[in-house]
């Protein structure tokens, strides 16, 4: 170990160098590991070896130990790279995760797994220890873009870590745009039940769904709603298709504009949700939107929190969203209230298995 190399090479010099035993011929010699002095050196080494040690693959450690081969070979590998070798037909399924997200990763991808649309993944890691971790069991499934954040910051909504680990988001996209693909982005904390893409009637250049609890007939329109309180709507950025046309790049860029316009701060903690509706309202007049089935991805304060409705609308749901509520315990929770925490009892049908 290098501790230990380092205890032979060198000898240890005396902490206290105003002692008066500093310039003394006692401190030019090495100290006897044998000696009290040495066996009480050698001790407080194997604690800090022992404390700090396990830590060392640890995502939190600050000093990361030297890069494998193959963690050399994915800090290299970029979006066009991992964008080609996941797309199935034109389309991309998007993600972005930080380390702490890794369980609801895996849960979401044990849904999308049943769909028949794992390989089609790509998962956008937020940081070094998600990009390693997934192309470790799952190789060419995951990429960093530069810069890392920090995981520990990135998940805490409400937070300036939070806001920038969002408000990447719509950069990213516009880059897989610009590649030429059709992409979807999902948050992890969803759960979906039917292959969605079965419901992204027509030619549109951006599909979404409504955030709004308020319930809409089944047959209610797809246009953009009209503006809310805060005059503007209330459109949830979770979950987004967008073709590679000249209105999605647009509805991207402004999203990106809207975003740089509105910047976090202390006393307005924003996240990326609102740029995104600003930027939809703003550009609507120029890019084809479609607003999604209500009952089909329906907002998680409806599904979770009106039995009624979701009893009429039995065997309609497409994808489920886990928001209204905020903390991963909390989440995880509702999840198995609802039996949609999978990864209890079905880690084997996701492409990472068991993580953690």
């Amino acid at each position: 170990m290098a501790q230990q190399k380092f205890l032979h090479q060198r000898p240890i010099q005396n902490p206290f160098s105003s002692s008066p035993l500093s310039n003394s011929s006692i401190s030019n010699r090495p100290i006897s590991l044998l000696s009290r002095n040495g066996l009480l050196i050698l001790l407080a080494l194997l604690v800090i070896l022992g404390v700090f040690l396990p830590w060392a693959g640890s995502p939190l450690f600050p000093f990361p130990n030297r890069l494998s081969s193959s963690q050399s070979k994915w800090r290299d590998y970029s979006l066009p790279q991992a964008v080609k070798f996941v797309a199935k037909n034109g389309t991309v399924i998007v993600c972005a995760v930080s380390y702490p997200y890794l369980p609801f990763l895996n849960n979401w991808l044990i849904s999308v797994s049943r769909q028949k649309h794992q390989d089609q993944v790509l998962v956008i890691a937020e940081d070094y220890a998600t990009l390693y971790k997934v192309n470790e069991k799952w190789p060419g499934h995951a990429v960093l873009i530069p810069p890392a954040l920090d995981s520990q910051t990135a998940h805490k909504f409400g937070s300036q870590g939070f806001f920038n680990f969002t408000a990447r988001r719509p950069q990213h996209l516009l880059e897989i745009l610009e590649l030429g693909y059709n992409v979807m982005y999902n948050d992890v904390d969803m759960v979906w039940l039917q292959d969605p893409f079965q419901y992204l009637e027509g030619k549109h250049d951006a599909y979404f769904m409504d955030d709004m609890t308020a319930i809409k007939p089944l047959d209610h329109s797809h246009d953009l709603p009209p503006p809310g309180k805060k005059g503007r709507t209330y459109i949830c950025s979770c979950m987004i298709f967008l073709r590679p046309t000249n209105g999605a790049k647009l509805l991207m860029k402004k999203w990106i504009e809207e975003l740089q316009t509105q910047p976090w701060s202390r006393a307005k903690k924003a996240n990326d949700q609102p740029g995104f509706n600003w930027a939809l309202n703003k550009t609507a007049h120029q890019v084809d939107l479609y607003m999604l089935s209500q009952a089909a991805f329906p907002t998680g304060g409806l599904y979770f929190k009106n039995k009624t409705w979701v009893k009429e609308t039995k065997g309609k749901h497409v994808i489920i969203h886990n928001n209204y509520i905020v903390g991963f315990e909390k989440k995880i929770k509702r999840f198995r209230d609802f039996n949609l925490w999978l990864v209890d009892d079905h880690a084997s049908e996701s492409p990472l298995g068991k993580v953690g």
